[in-house]
């Protein structure tokens, strides 16, 4: 029964590849050949591309005409009007004062007292500590101290803005609470 089975599965599967046969395929190939020799492809040359020659940039010591600080000069001196940098500058002729060697955020207010009426702040930079008062200058941008109290010192900077103008500009140094 088992070799009837197996001999019979084979003639259907014989039959089922007879049945793929390339009757209906000639008449494809055929047509598909014929079709390749009529058509013949119109291929336009492609044309040779341009010759690129560099050329040096030379204009990179030139005036940058949209440099914003040589334009507010330029406008200045054609209105003839003092600018803001003429009344709020910064004293570069004096001598600078040992705090000014430090910045600001280095720096921290560990208390006050009072020295003969006049509050005095004390102020720790790298484990040592300073007194400070009234009219002395702190921190990198020319920081003039303009009060102090128990729980700030209050300082008056001038730095420069993006147009290179000096403003003045409110900066404090809060008294901090160590932590033992």
């Amino acid at each position: 029964m088992r070799a009837a089975f197996k001999l019979l599965w084979l003639a259907m599967a014989a039959l089922g590849l007879s049945a793929c046969g390339d009757s209906d395929q000639e008449d494809l190939q055929r047509w598909m050949v014929e079709q390749r020799a009529q058509v013949k492809p119109n291929i336009s040359p492609i044309t040779e591309p341009k010759r690129f020659t560099p050329q040096a940039y030379t204009e990179a010591s030139a005036f940058e005409p949209f440099n914003m600080l040589k334009l507010t000069q330029a406008l200045r001196r054609e209105s003839n009007q003092p600018g803001n940098s003429d009344l709020i500058a910064p004293e570069l002729a004096r001598r600078k004062e040992a705090l000014e060697a430090f910045p600001l955020d280095s720096m921290a207010m560990v208390g006050t007292m009072n020295r003969s009426g006049q509050p005095v702040a004390l102020v720790k930079v790298d484990k040592l500590l300073y007194k400070v008062r009234v009219g002395e200058y702190l921190g990198l941008n020319y920081g003039r101290i303009t009060r102090i109290n128990e729980s700030e010192v209050a300082l008056r900077e001038i730095v420069q803005d993006a147009a290179g103008e000096w403003i003045e500009r409110a900066a404090s140094l809060q008294l901090q609470e160590s932590a033992k």
